[in-house]
């Protein structure tokens, strides 16, 4: 369960999935400050992207989106002139409620979004892994994802690092983070790829590639 209240990072072109891995550099004092106080007690920090037109406020608090991921710090390591390399696991979703305004980095309340799928569930997203690697193929042009998806990557975890590693818009990949649970997102997510192949095959038939 997550804490009510967790620091938020707020990162372009970044969004966070529950279960995938994320390496992060931070180096802005902010930011370091924030993950030594993460480190001295429960390695919490919550991802969020933030909204368009951020740029013109990026070192004061610009809107972000309201929903996020939290994510567990499992591997820190400090530089001598302060900066952090560390890796995050997503751990849950969260909505945001409000915000602390007293420290030097944001804190958030939060609402946590807990996405357990159910039996029935996990037996659509089993039914629609299928289809989905099928649209993994590299397409004429070269480009594309390694169709070789792990037998032993669970389904669930399937999409949600396909959802965070594809290479999507960032306002795609929070669209699909906001999904309402793991079938919504899986049955978007081929959605969003099956527009994008046909788009791919319509612009190399018509020779604009």
């Amino acid at each position: 369960m997550l804490p009510p209240t967790l620091p938020i990072f707020p990162l372009p072109n970044v969004v966070l999935f529950p279960n995938v891995f994320l390496p992060l550099h931070i180096f802005e004092p902010r930011y370091v400050d924030m993950v030594g106080d993460a480190l001295k007690g429960d390695r919490l920090i919550g991802m969020v992207l933030p909204r368009p037109g951020w740029e013109s406020d990026y070192e004061g608090r610009p809107p972000v989106y309201a929903v996020g991921t939290a994510g567990l710090i499992t591997f820190s390591e400090q530089h001598a002139d302060g900066r952090y390399n560390i890796v995050l696991r997503g751990l849950a979703k969260f909505r945001i409620h409000g915000e602390d305004h007293s420290r030097r980095y944001r804190v958030a309340q939060i609402e946590p979004l807990m996405e357990e799928p159910s039996e029935s569930e996990r037996a659509i997203i089993r039914a629609e892994r299928q289809r989905l690697e099928s649209l993994l193929v590299p397409q004429p042009t070269g480009r594309g994802v390694d169709p070789k998806v792990p037998p032993s990557m669970s389904d669930e975890d399937l999409v949600n690092a396909l959802a965070q590693y594809l290479d999507l818009e960032a306002v795609e990949k929070q669209a699909l983070l906001e999904r309402e649970g793991l079938v919504a997102r899986c049955r978007s997510l081929i959605d969003l790829l099956e527009m994008k192949v046909m788009l791919e095959q319509t612009r190399w038939s018509s020779g604009t590639h």
